[in-house]
């Protein structure tokens, strides 16, 4: 009901508001306090915003402009006496746009760019964002802000920047590259990390490895090889070791600790050895100093890895998961359960060829061009989950979509994608939509508080949904815990929803791992469903006989997409996760 008030308010100021709604809206600002609030509330900052522009110089005085003394007065809330026409109440449409426009677009901005409630207080890697209040406030008012001004906080002190090969200890579930490391122990059985200090300090550690994320300035390493670039800027970087403290001064040095022994070597300028039982020591280019052990220890840095070495590793690992997950879609294909297989890659089917397959989203099902993808809009062709050698579609783009039509009846639905998120910028961010969303239609999308939302239409009668609105229809909403914030930017999910009528439940995974699971209730069981005309990435043709469309496109990327006509089993969803993972996952 919340999101509902929000929406018809914006609508309202955007005069797209259809009568309906309106009259639903002068109800519950006649009956509901915390909508009058609401309302008194977006006048309020109105009305601050007023005195602002009247205070700046060069500004034109809201006592000067047309209309001054009914910009000046708020809307009274309720109705005269005597009713009101449906043209009075256009009339007020217009009246509530003009005096709380500013105020509408500052509560729009703020309520679609506001952290989600999972955001709020966390600091895990899992859910590193925050909200609090400026840490100086005072520092940020000469931009406008206020001590009251809020913002998000991701709690962390560097990133993974590039992830090889790497095994982690059993039972973890590992992280990913671009990933924001928080304090705490980091530990990785084999493989190299790269990871940039936001103080500008890059370590690239290989495995075993076990070290302690102090802070942006500092680590302490228990286990493994690295080599320490730290860039002028990054003067001071410290290094823990051995009881000892490595501190750089702009350069580049070596580091092994094994159990029995630690040692350090300068590759390139100067570090300063800190002890608490030896005066500090000076290191320079060259030189190399045991923290613990002796020179008898073996210590070779000849073959450490640098950052070429960490690059044309990477590229040729890039290459064969790429080809992996080629064969993977081959093998993949014959899956007789399949309906569809959409993919941005062509794979076999020599896309280069053709002009007018470059506006298409390849269907690796069945006939070639049956039920493929079309491109429509602002689709614009990137790079996809396996790097420059393959490709993604992008919707970020208000008009972006892929059209597509699949005819026929089904007795249960899996939908899988990967999908890269850049932000969540809508209230429903779309993945895969019915056109109509008729009965047995399907829809699949992602709220704005980064939790999967799937659901198939029980009954399309304008009326029968809940709520009593007037137009709503008879369906519900299945929804999982959130599994998407702010320090998720960029990152590529396998999403999967299973709708499975048989046995009557809803089961929703991200990366192999159950995120929601519910019974479909008698009152919402479904068994005859089907697809007809629908959109990957965008909704848009919900009202063919209008021009009007609610814009969900997805801020972010999708380069597979697959709709199976079966409930697929746990064991089968990890196994497509762990086929179709790209490097560093």
């Amino acid at each position: 009901m919340a999101d509902r008030l929000k929406n018809v308010i914006f609508q309202t100021l955007q005069r797209t508001v259809s009568r309906a709604d309106f009259d639903w809206l002068q109800d519950r600002l006649e009956t509901d306090d915390a909508a009058r609030q609401t309302y008194l509330t977006a006048v309020h900052i109105s009305e601050h915003l007023d005195q602002q522009a009247v205070d700046a110089p060069g500004k034109p005085r809201p006592s000067d402009a047309p209309g001054a003394d009914a910009m000046s007065t708020p809307l009274a809330i309720g109705r005269h006496a005597g009713g009101s026409t449906p043209v009075t109440r256009w009339v007020l449409v217009g009246v509530v746009a003009n005096i709380i426009a500013l105020a509408g677009i500052t509560w729009y901005a703020r309520t679609h760019d506001a952290p989600s409630r999972t955001e709020r207080g966390s600091v895990s890697l899992d859910d590193a964002v925050a909200t609090s209040p400026a840490p100086d406030a005072s520092s940020s008012f000469a931009a406008g802000d206020t001590d009251t001004t809020t913002e998000r906080l991701i709690a962390g002190h560097a990133t993974l920047r590039r992830a090889i090969d790497i095994r982690w200890p059993k039972g973890n579930s590992g992280l990913h590259e671009g990933d924001v490391l928080t304090n705490g122990t980091l530990r990785f059985d084999s493989g190299v990390a790269e990871i940039d200090f936001f103080c500008g300090a890059t370590l690239i550690v290989e495995g075993p490895a076990e070290l302690n994320l102090e802070s942006d300035w500092s680590a302490e390493v228990f286990l493994g090889r690295l080599r320490a670039n730290v860039p002028p800027v990054a003067r001071g970087f410290t290094v823990k070791a051995a009881d000892a403290q490595i501190v750089d001064q702009g350069t580049e040095f070596a580091l092994q600790v094994t159990p029995d022994a630690a040692c350090v070597e300068v590759l390139r300028g100067q570090v300063e050895i800190r002890s608490t039982d030896t005066p500090a020591r000076q290191l320079r280019t060259g030189q190399r100093h045991w923290l613990k052990g002796s020179a008898s220890s073996a210590s070779d840095f000849h073959d450490l890895a640098t950052n070429d070495d960490v690059q044309r590793r990477r590229h040729n690992a890039q290459s064969d998961r790429l080809a992996d997950w080629q064969n993977h879609i081959r093998q993949l294909r014959r899956d007789e359960r399949l309906i569809a297989l959409y993919t941005a890659d062509a794979i076999d089917r020599f896309a280069e060829s053709s002009d007018d397959s470059l506006r298409l989203m390849f269907n690796q099902v069945g006939a070639p061009d049956e039920r493929d993808g079309v491109l429509v809009g602002p689709v614009e062709r990137v790079s996809g989950r396996f790097g420059n050698e393959s490709e993604g579609l992008d919707f970020s783009r208000t008009g972006a979509r892929v059209r597509t039509r699949t005819d026929g009846q089904y007795g249960a639905f899996t939908f899988a994608c990967w999908a890269r998120i850049d932000g969540l910028d809508h209230v429903y961010n779309a993945l895969f939509l019915a056109d109509g969303y008729e009965n047995g239609e399907p829809h699949w999308q992602i709220d704005q508080d980064g939790r999967l939302l799937f659901s198939v239409m029980v009954d399309d009668t304008p009326g029968t949904g809940l709520g009593g609105h007037p137009q709503a229809r008879f369906h519900h909403l299945y929804k999982t815990r959130p599994f998407w914030n702010d320090s998720n930017r960029n990152q590529w999910f396998h999403l999967v929803a299973v709708y499975d009528p048989p046995n009557r439940r809803v089961t929703q995974y991200v990366n192999g791992d159950i995120v929601g699971d519910e019974v479909i209730q008698p009152k919402f069981h479904v068994q005859d469903l089907r697809i007809g005309p629908a959109e990957i990435g965008n909704w848009g043709q919900p009202l063919r006989n209008s021009p009007w469309f609610a814009v969900r496109n997805l801020n972010g990327q999708i380069d597979e997409l697959a709709i199976y006509d079966a409930a697929l089993d746990a064991n089968e969803i990890q196994s497509l996760y762990q086929q179709g993972k790209p490097l560093g996952y």
